[in-house]
C-alpha cells in the first residue's frame, strides 16, 4: 500500500506486526515504543520527511490506551505522577514541534539529534542497571527486578513540593517540582523526536527518584498519550505555514503502526509483572545503542 504523505510503500501487515514486537516489550517500563519505531520508520521504511515526528506522536495516542486500560484495571496507576508529566511536557512538546520544523528539517541533521536523544536513554538505563539498584530503597529494588506484585497503589500525599503514595507496604516520594523542571526538558526533547516526551520519564523515574517501575509505568505512558494528543494537534496546525514541507502526521500509516501498538502494550502491561525488568532494560540498551551509533555513523559519513 502507498502512503502518500508518508510517500513510501509498505505492506499492510509490517507496521501493526512490528509496532506489536516492539511496545509489548517497551510498555512493561511504561515506555510506547515510539522512540524505536521512528527510526525504523526512517531507516527501514525511508520516511525521512519532518511529518514521520508527527506520524509517530499519532502512533502514541492510537497504542497508548491499551497500556493504560490494563495498569488502571489493576490499581498501579498513580495519578499525581501523571498530572505533574503533563504539566512539564505540554510546554515542552510544543517547543520541540517547532524546533523541529524549523531548525531540524534535514533528516541528516535530524538523525544526529534522534542518536544524542537514544544515548541519553540508554545511558539512564545503563546508570540504572549497575546503581540505580543500590541507591534506591528494598521496595523499589524488589519491583525493579520484576518480582510478582499484586498490590495496589495508594496516594498519601499530593501538593505543590511532594507526591507520596504507598506500595506494597512500602512509601516512595519525588519532589513535585523536580518532577515538572524534568519532563519540561523530556518534552523538549520528545516533541522534536516524535515520542510524546512522557516515555523517557519512566527511565528518570526510576533512576533519579528511585520509584519502583510497576508503579511509575501507568503514568509515564499516560502522561506520553495526552502529550502526544496535543502534539498532532500542533503539527496539524503549523503544516498550513510550511506548504512545502510534509508536517502534518500520515494518519493512515499511524493508525495502522497504532493498532499493533494496542494490542502490543495491553499485552506487555498484562504481563509486567511476570518479567524481570532487569532483562527487559538491557535489551533495550543494546537496541538503543546500536541505532544510536548508526546514526552517528551516518552524519560522520557525511
Amino acid at each position: 500500500m502507498f502512503f502518500h504523505t508518508a510517500g513510501i510503500e509498505v505492506a499492510l501487515w509490517i507496521p501493526p506486526l512490528v509496532a506489536l514486537v516492539v511496545s509489548f516489550f517497551t510498555s512493561m517500563g511504561g515506555v510506547s515504543g515510539a522512540f524505536l519505531l521512528l527510526p525504523f520508520q526512517m531507516s527501514v521504511l525511508g520516511y525521512t520527511s519532518p511529518s514521520v515526528s508527527a506520524t509517530n506522536q499519532f502512533y502514541n495516542v492510537v497504542a497508548i490506551p491499551g497500556g493504560v486500560y490494563r495498569y488502571l484495571r489493576e490499581g498501579r496507576m498513580v495519578w499525581p505522577l501523571c498530572w505533574a508529566v503533563i504539566i512539564g511536557t505540554l510546554p515542552g512538546v510544543f517547543l520541540g514541534a517547532i524546533i523541529r520544523v524549523t531548525w531540524l528539517p534535514d533528516p541528516v541533521n535530524f538523525k544526529l539529534f534522534a542518536a544524542l536523544v537514544l544515548l541519553y536513554i540508554g545511558w539512564r538505563l545503563v546508570r540504572d542497571l549497575f546503581g540505580g539498584a543500590k541507591r534506591a530503597p528494598a521496595g523499589a529494588r524488589d519491583a525493579a527486578e520484576g518480582k510478582r506484585s499484586t498490590s495496589r497503589t495508594r496516594v498519601v500525599h499530593f501538593s505543590a513540593r511532594r507526591i507520596e503514595y504507598e506500595f506494597n507496604g512500602k512509601s516512595f516520594s519525588a519532589s513535585t517540582p523536580g518532577v515538572i523542571v524534568l519532563s519540561l526538558i523530556v518534552g523538549i526533547a520528545g516533541g522534536v523526536y516524535g515520542i510524546g516526551g512522557g516515555s523517557i520519564m519512566a527511565p528518570v523515574f526510576v533512576t533519579f527518584f528511585g520509584l519502583p517501575v510497576h508503579t511509575i509505568a501507568g503514568a509515564a505512558l499516560m502522561g506520553t498519550c495526552v502529550t502526544s494528543v496535543a502534539a498532532v494537534i500542533f503539527f496539524s496546525c503549523l503544516a498550513p505555514f510550511f506548504p512545502g514541507m510534509s508536517v502534518s502526521p500520515d494518519f493512515a500509516l499511524g493508525a495502522l503502526f497504532g493498532l499493533g501498538g494496542l494490542v502490543g502494550m495491553y499485552l506487555g502491561a498484562r504481563c509486567q509483572k511476570f518479567m524481570p525488568a532487569r532483562y527487559i532494560k538491557w535489551m533495550l540498551v543494546i537496541v538503543i545503542l546500536f541505532v544510536a551509533g548508526k546514526y552517528f555513523w551516518v552524519f560522520l559519513d557525511v
